[in-house]
């Protein structure tokens, strides 16, 4: 099962996707296009071009887990940067952003203490 922890990484693909993808197209897109490892413990994060549809791959330790959804109304809001790499590093807040309908491409968070 999907745990999303602060202490993994997730990989957002700046590439729209086509949906009907399953875990081995979605595999082939992560280690062709994405350059990442398949099994590293890293979430990716695939959206379609119409910003419906949104899919999580994830290797769980013996075999992969996907989320998927799509939105009834509505459309995922997504900077996907001017000059778009292959994937982009993304923190746990801003996947919740996403998954919450909000844009995180014009909010401003207020700086907080942490621990080095």
């Amino acid at each position: 099962m999907i745990g999303l922890s602060a202490n993994l990484k997730y990989y957002l693909c700046c590439n729209p996707v086509y949906m009907r993808n399953g875990f081995d197209g979605l595999a082939g897109i992560v280690r062709n296009v994405m350059k990442q490892d398949l099994v590293s413990g890293s979430v990716f994060i695939f959206i379609n071009r119409a910003g419906t549809h949104i899919k999580l791959l994830y290797w769980d330790g013996d075999g992969f887990a996907m989320f998927y959804k799509r939105l009834e109304r509505g459309r995922y809001s997504v900077d996907r940067g001017d000059k778009p790499a292959p994937s982009r590093l993304i923190t746990r807040e801003e996947l919740m952003m996403i998954l919450d309908g909000l844009s995180f491409k014009d909010l401003k968070r207020k700086r907080r203490f942490k621990i080095s």
